[in-house]
Formats: structure tokens, C-alpha cells, sequence
């Protein structure tokens, strides 16, 4: 079984209908019986709020609602102790403070939502398919990475 995690701007690419996730969804066979498509309730959040922001109408709500209801959305837990610590590893790792990994570059300042959604990656064993050039530095060390290019603004 393959597992995907999906950040959010590849949700958001899905919402609008966008090439780039029918060519994702192609390439990587996310409909298949050996793909799990997941995404991190970060990532839930981050949608619902992108629709209250842009004021979403009715259709576009009911798509975002039936692209939930085909994902598994994975919540964060406070007694789920693999994730805090997957979490403070990462970003200990992306301010080139963690011992016995050093990042080897200058810090990463990553966004909070974005540390856990790798962590998330992390934990849950996926590969995070994003657009996102925040999460590159991680790549080998704690997660697996597909990064396809930002699509085109008029697409």
C-alpha cells in the first residue's frame, strides 16, 4: 500500500479543477486500491479557512466537503507522543539544532501548519506530495518528497 499525503495546496489544485492534480492523481494512481490518500486535519483547517477568507459559495463548499469525505484525515493528538516528537525533531532539525542530525545549511524557518504536516508525513510513513520548496530540506531525513512545480496562475 502506498500512502500520500496531501499538502494543502494540492488539495487546493483539486478543488479548482487544476491539471496538475489529474496528472498527480495519474502519475502516483490515487484512486487505485493500493493508494491511501491522506491528509493532516492542518491541512482540513487550512481549506475551511481558505473558503471562509474567499467566500466560497455553496458548490465549491460541497466539492471541498467531497474531497474530505474521500481522504483520511489524520488529527493531531496530544497523547500521540510519535507526533510531538516527530514534531519537535523536525523543527529542532530545521533550526540546525539537533545534534545528531545537523542540517548542514543555514536554518529553515518553517511555518508552524507546515511542521505538522510533516510530522504528520513523518509518522504516518507517507510520501508528502506538495508544490511547496518549505519542506525540500527534509527530504531523505524525515520524510519522503514529490515536489511538482507552482501551476500556472492562469490555468
Amino acid at each position: 500500500m502506498n500512502r500520500y499525503l496531501l499538502d494543502t495546496n494540492i488539495a487546493l489544485a483539486y478543488l479548482r479543477g487544476h491539471a496538475l492534480y489529474q496528472q498527480i492523481e495519474k502519475e502516483h494512481q490515487l484512486a487505485g486500491p493500493d493508494a491511501a490518500v491522506l491528509i493532516s486535519v492542518v491541512t482540513k483547517a487550512e481549506l475551511l479557512s481558505i473558503g471562509v477568507q474567499n467566500q466560497w459559495g455553496e458548490k465549491k463548499m460541497t466539492t471541498l466537503t467531497g474531497l474530505l469525505n474521500k481522504l483520511i484525515i489524520l488529527d493531531i493528538n496530544e497523547a500521540d507522543r510519535a507526533l510531538m516528537e516527530a514534531y519537535s525533531q523536525i523543527d529542532a532539525f530545521s533550526q540546525g539544532k539537533l545534534a545528531e542530525k545537523p542540517l548542514g545549511q543555514t536554518s529553515r524557518n518553517m511555518g508552524k501548519n507546515d511542521l505538522w504536516i510533516a510530522a504528520t508525513a513523518h509518522v504516518t510513513h507517507s510520501t508528502l506530495i506538495t508544490t511547496d520548496g518549505d519542506f525540500d530540506h527534509l527530504h531523505g531525513q524525515f520524510i519522503n518528497l514529490i515536489k511538482y512545480k507552482v501551476p500556472a496562475a492562469n490555468s
